[in-house]
């Protein structure tokens, strides 16, 4: 369903899930909405904040763009899209319970977001990559201590002869593909979610985002929240008086 359709008359009240909670809450009247189309098929991922400083994590001093999502927004955002279809289109619907600020706060969470996704996927096929080459060593490892396994065994089976070199040969045997189980195991088992991850970030960094503001519309608390203000700027109840 598209975010048209979800708030296609203002004032309506969706239930939505907090982000880093799970509970379904009702969602204040909706004032404003603000930011990319999104596709009637896309699966929409909804947020409940009430500033936006809160998505961020507030010890990151990288420029705002750049900046990490906090890990339970992190954590609240991928969970959901994992719940869903891997070939579905994904967006986000930011609940933001204060006024409309500057008109491109939008496109600024949008490049934020997508910024910090594309940076997870970078990281994620580095890992995968740095697995495979560990693999890729393992193999070359494994095949080679298999062989001198089956060549040793072979050889002591024939100089100690009976049951005792049978005994020897068996043992080295399976010492040697016991070696081989790390290989293997990347290779058949450990790569490929992995991989997926990757993806799945990739879809995160493409989705486009709304916000959907439910504030008065005559409140100016958009000047002390991100983007017009540093995620660690205080508010104006928390701000420390000037000395006179």
């Amino acid at each position: 369903m598209g975010i048209e359709e979800l708030f296609a008359g203002v004032g309506k009240i969706p239930q939505t899930r907090t982000a880093g909670r799970g509970a379904y809450t009702a969602t204040p009247m909706v004032a404003q909405i603000a930011g990319d189309p999104v596709p009637p098929d896309c699966v929409v991922i909804e947020v409940h904040v009430g500033e936006l400083k809160q998505l961020f994590n507030a010890i990151d001093p990288s420029p705002f763009r750049e900046k990490d999502l906090d890990a339970a927004v992190e954590e609240f955002i991928v969970g959901w899209a994992r719940e869903v279809p891997h070939n579905a289109p994904l967006a986000l619907l930011v609940h933001l319970d204060r006024s409309a600020g500057r008109s491109e706060e939008p496109s600024l969470l949008r490049d934020a977001i997508k910024e910090f996704f594309r940076l997870r996927s970078e990281a994620t096929m580095r890992r995968l990559r740095q697995l495979l080459r560990v693999g890729r060593t393992s193999l070359v490892i494994g095949l080679l201590f298999l062989g001198g396994a089956v060549l040793v065994g072979n050889l002591l089976g024939q100089a100690l002869g009976g049951q005792i070199g049978g005994v020897a040969r068996e043992s080295l045997l399976i010492g040697g593909w016991v070696a081989m189980w790390r290989p293997l195991e990347i290779f058949l088992y450990d790569w490929w979610p992995i991989r997926a991850e990757a993806r799945l970030f990739d879809r995160l960094s493409a989705m486009p985002v709304r916000i959907a503001y439910t504030g008065d519309a005559t409140s100016e608390a958009w000047r002390w929240d991100w983007p017009a203000a540093s995620a660690r700027t205080p508010t104006p109840s928390t701000a420390v008086p000037k000395p006179q």
